[in-house]
């Protein structure tokens, strides 16, 4: 089981990921186009990332908008099926 601190840290670096793809996650689920569920698959998948620091940077240093996620990414797949529908 995950921790909490962990789990709190990978939330935030994935819902900032989301806010750099100029996404809106709560507006997405409310569209329909994101589950709670797939939300929850998504952060336990960053949890995963052996990137946390390089992605923590990545993130800090973005000053452009709707780009693509690093290559590293686990959730990029999921970013760029959001960033098209």
């Amino acid at each position: 089981m995950q921790s909490q601190a962990k789990l709190k840290r990978h939330a935030a670096l994935f819902d900032t990921m989301a806010q750099v793809h100029g996404l809106d996650l709560e507006e997405q689920m409310l569209r329909g186009k994101l589950t709670f569920n797939e939300l929850d698959d998504a952060v336990m998948r960053c949890t995963a990332c052996t990137g946390v620091e390089s992605c923590a940077h990545w993130l800090a240093t973005r000053q452009d908008v709707d780009v693509q996620a690093p290559h590293y990414c686990r959730n990029a797949a999921l970013f760029r099926d959001l960033d098209r529908g």
